[in-house]
């Protein structure tokens, strides 16, 4: 898995909403989102990273969700056994859409970390 990532948040508006997670979160599975809404992104992209790894790598996608390790770098992400309620209530909204909303900007993102299609 690569650590080298392209990120750079000097252009980006960073901001901290913990009180509306589940209507941020769900913002960025539906909208183009120009800024970085904490600690919703957090929950976004835990799911999604959840859901692909489940799917290519045969994994149970809330085993992952749970897993410590999912998001290492990110200091507001909470495995499944810590936030269940949030991430419950975002998972039985969301309609998850591989080419709606962040979610294609993340997924190259994902793919770059685990070397999808690269070997």
């Amino acid at each position: 898995m690569t650590t080298n990532h392209r990120d750079d948040l000097t252009d980006v508006d960073v901001l901290n909403r913990p009180e509306f997670i589940v209507e941020d979160a769900l913002m960025h599975f539906d909208k183009r989102v120009d800024q970085w809404i904490y600690p919703a992104k957090s929950f976004f992209v835990a799911i999604c990273y959840a859901n692909w790894i489940a799917e290519d790598f045969g994994e149970q996608f809330y085993d992952v969700l749970n897993y410590n390790e999912l998001l290492p770098d990110d200091p507001h992400f909470l495995p499944y056994e810590r936030s269940k309620e949030i991430y419950d209530e975002i998972l039985s909204k969301v309609n998850f859409d591989n080419t709606n909303g962040m979610v294609p900007d993340v997924y190259e993102y994902y793919q770059e970390e685990f070397m999808i299609g690269q070997l």
